[in-house]
Parts: C-alpha cells; structure tokens; sequence
C-alpha cells in the first residue's frame, strides 16, 4: 500500500481473477513455468500409469504444487528486482541467483520424492 493513500482492497472475485492473470502473465512468459507444467503432467500421466496409491498422489500432487509455486515466487522476485534494478548491479544479480537456487534446490529434492514414489509403484 502507498503510504497515504486510503486502503481500497479489491473484492475477492477480482483477487481472485488477479491471481488466474498471473498465472497466465508467468506462463505466456517465463520459460521455466511450462517446464515445471510439463514436469507436473509427466508426473500425473506416470502417477495414471502405475496406479499409485492414494497417498502416493497426495505427494506427487503436493510436490508439483510446491514446484510451481516456487517458480511463481522466483519470476515475482525477479521481476520486482528488474523494476527496482533495471541496471545490472551485483546485489541485484545476487537476489536473482539465490531465488533461482532456491527452486533449483526444491525441484532436486522433488525428483528425489518423484523417483522414491515411482519406485515403489514400480516395485509392487
């Protein structure tokens, strides 16, 4: 909020439609969201293949949740950080690097879970 300025919150519907327009915004834009997509529906079609059980879905839905929203954050912080650097300037490349890291961190753990979980399917 600007300091000064009266609070004037939207109503939840226009949010809510806020939020769909970025997700849209991110995926018309960002490269790396299709792949996390892709990622998530090799995951569901693999999780259809070996008819993993309950619990099994609960964890690979989750962690393609947390995926993508990890990406979500990563482009958000990146772009705030091209708005308010729009010149290259080191601690600038620093925050872009490490919100980068952070979903690369994420997606290592991910495929972690991902083979555990397709394993065991495998395997029964």
């Amino acid at each position: 909020m600007i300091p000064g300025k009266r609070p004037s919150h939207p109503t939840f519907r226009r949010s809510f439609l806020f939020a769909i327009q970025g997700f849209r915004t991110a995926v018309r834009q960002e490269r790396n969201i299709k792949v996390m997509l892709g990622g998530a529906a090799f995951a569901l079609v693999m999780g259809i293949v070996l008819r993993i059980d309950a619990l099994s879905w609960a964890v690979v839905l989750l962690c393609c949740a947390v995926v993508i929203m990890a990406e979500l954050f990563n482009t958000a912080v990146e772009t705030v950080v091209d708005l308010v650097s729009p010149e290259f300037h080191p601690l600038a490349g620093r925050a872009k690097d490490i919100a980068a890291a952070a979903v690369w961190l994420l997606c290592v753990v991910v495929a972690v879970v991902g083979a555990v979980v397709f394993a065991r399917a495998l395997m029964s």
